[in-house]
Formats: C-alpha cells, structure tokens, sequence
C-alpha cells in the first residue's frame, strides 16, 4: 500500500469526508488530488473503504482505519519525544476575533520568556473547536462559548464583549433606539452568516424587541462588515473588542440589553509544560485587557 494514500485516508475517515480532510490536511492539496488518490487505494485493495453521501466507513474502511490511526495521530509526539525535550509546539485553535484583535499580543507577550515557542492556528467555533480538541488535534482553544462543553473538556471564561451596531459617521442614525423604533428598519442591515454566535445573539435581542429585520448583506467578517458600512452599505453588527482598532469613519451604536459574546479559553487534562505557560499567557492578556477597559470607564 502508499503510505501517501494510507495519509490521505486517515484524514478522510477522521473528518469524516474528503472536503473536510482537505481544510484540515497540514499541507496544501487540492480536493480532486485527494479524491484520485483514495481511489486509486481503493482499487489497489480491491474493496470499497467508505460510503460517501451519507459519509460512513464500511467494514474495510474500519478495519483500515484502526490499523492507521494509532501511527498518524501520534507523529507529532514521536517528533517532540525525538526532539530529546519537552515539547515547544502549541496548536491553537481559534474564532476570528481572536486571531485578529488578540492572538499577536498573546504570543509575543509568551515568547518573551520562552523564545523556542512555535504555534500553528486553526480558526474555528466551539462546535469544531471542541471536536477538535477530543480529536487531539489541536491543544487548546479560545473562542465564543454558545453552550456547556462536553465531559473531559476544561472551560474556563475570560471575558463577555458586548455587540454593536456600526454605522457611517455622516449617518443621520445617532442610536440603536432609533433604528428600532419602527419595529421594521429599513437601514440596509450589513451581518455575519445566521450560524456565528454574533448573529444569534443579535437575532434573540431583536425578537425581544419585537424588531423584524432582515440580513441585506451576508459577510463573513467583522472587517469587511465595517468597512462596508464605512462605505455607506449600511448598518453592520459587530463587536466593541477593547484590543480593536476601530475604523476612521464609522460610529458605534451600543446594543444596551443584547446579550455579550463570551469568550472562553478550553483544554483537556492536566496543563503542563508549554501549554500552560500559554493558558498562563491568555490570563494575563485578559487581565490586562480588563484593567484597560477599568481605567477608560473610570
């Protein structure tokens, strides 16, 4: 058998189809490159290793699959344990607003005192974050908390960020109250996709307000919503981060009475090592986010 092809099936089986392999796959591969090459695995062993629509391993394919499992999970700690130390790696995964207004401040402010530090990003939700961690895929997570986690994952909160709305600064709107006012704007509403966090918090307010008002433009990020709006596109929700830059132009109309987005940080086990002078790292950015936002409401 090819060991490439023997890769490419892990993937595939663990994320339960070729398009999610392909997001998750360390290196760059084309969707038709992994689909050629399970194929030609399949021809090879003269068997079929999985079903597609709905995705679901036959009895070969599970057969495969805990032969290979054992091997190409584990590659990563036999690279640390031949390393002769203590591994210097940390994989993170992360929601957007991370990445973009935190995740540099986190990992400058942790290599200052260890200098060896590598970290590989994953962006993502709870939902996937979660799976991921169970996975072993990824070592610790910081994102939005929608719900409970599940046994054997670690939780802890850190922050709520209080959702916004954003408008051109030469706009007449001066409030979130008088937008709503009508019970219909008719402001052209610039939002995230219905599944983020984001948008769910912002649709619970709006129905316990009696607000009707639907998305006129889907975008899927908090950037490209703001400069739209800049633009005059719009209205645009979004987030008053306290570590964003907000851009020139706009205005921010506060959401009073709309539930925050609440950032936690999740692991498994026992924080040791490198992943705990990250989970440390986080902390610390956070306590120091909070005295921020302390001393400008003082």
């Amino acid at each position: 058998m090819n060991v490439h092809h023997l890769e490419l099936f892990y993937y595939v089986a663990r994320h339960e189809g070729i398009s999610n392999a392909v997001r998750n796959i360390p290196y760059g591969i084309q969707q038709p490159a992994v689909s050629a090459q399970i194929s030609a695995l399949e021809e090879d062993l003269d068997t079929t290793l999985f079903h597609r629509r709905p995705f679901k391993l036959t009895d070969s394919g599970r057969k495969l699959y805990a032969f290979v499992e054992p091997l190409f999970s584990n590659l990563d700690k036999v690279a640390d344990d031949l390393r002769c130390g203590a591994s210097q790696r940390v994989r993170v995964g992360a929601s957007h607003i991370i990445l973009r207004d935190h995740m540099p401040a986190i990992m400058e402010a942790v290599r200052e005192k260890h200098p060896d530090l590598r970290v590989s990003l994953q962006p993502g939700h709870q939902p996937s974050l979660e799976a991921a961690l169970l996975g072993h895929e990824i070592d610790v997570a910081i994102t939005m908390l929608e719900k409970d986690s599940p046994p054997g994952i670690e939780a802890h909160a850190l922050l709520e960020i209080p959702l916004v709305l954003v408008a051109r600064r030469s706009s007449a709107i001066r409030s979130a109250e008088e937008l709503f006012q009508s019970k219909k704007p008719t402001e052209p509403l610039i939002c995230l996709p219905p599944d983020e966090p984001v948008t769910k918090n912002f649709r619970a307010g709006l129905a316990d307000l009696g607000v009707d008002w639907h998305t006129s433009m889907e975008v899927n990020s908090f950037d490209i919503a703001e400069q739209l709006a800049a633009k005059g596109f719009g209205v645009a929700l979004g987030v008053d981060s306290p570590a964003y830059r907000r851009m020139p132009g706009v205005r921010f109309l506060p959401l009073p009475g709309f539930a925050s987005l609440k950032i936690g940080v999740l692991w498994q086990g026992e924080l040791d090592g490198m992943l705990k002078a990250f989970v440390g790292g986080i902390k610390s950015h956070v306590a120091e986010l909070r005295q921020t936002l302390a001393g400008e409401t003082a």
